[in-house]
């Protein structure tokens, strides 16, 4: 993307541009790609710490709540994920997420406080 800062990490390629106090990324989760096998090195957490909010364009994750819960997402799928998660593509496409954030204070400025995660 230009003018986007070009990351790899942990097996996910993302680009991301500034947008006032927050960011918007487009994050590439190739196939055959797992949270649990890929990050936690990387975060030292056992899962996903991090919310998610934006738009899968492409491809087809499923995400697993700490209590167990999943919820598939195919694309063409708006996505709001909560903090403590597994995730993983499923098939053989990547998965192309257009997220909004803003780092760690995403869940705060976003108003998602009460966000209880549910099969949508």
């Amino acid at each position: 993307m230009p003018g986007a800062k070009h990351t790899e990490i942990g097996g996910l390629t993302v680009d991301e541009v500034a947008a006032g106090n927050g960011r918007v990324k487009r994050v590439i989760y190739p196939p055959g790609w797992r949270w649990q096998d890929h990050m936690p090195a990387v975060t030292g957490t056992d899962s996903c710490e991090h919310a998610h909010v934006g738009f899968i364009a492409q491809g087809s994750m499923v995400v697993r709540f700490e209590d167990g819960c999943e919820v598939t997402y195919t694309a063409p799928a708006a996505v709001v994920v909560e903090p403590g998660h597994d995730g993983w593509v499923v098939g053989d496409e990547p998965v192309v997420l257009i997220q909004v954030d803003a780092g760690h204070d995403t869940v705060d400025r976003l108003g998602l406080t009460d966000l209880r995660h549910g099969h949508r």
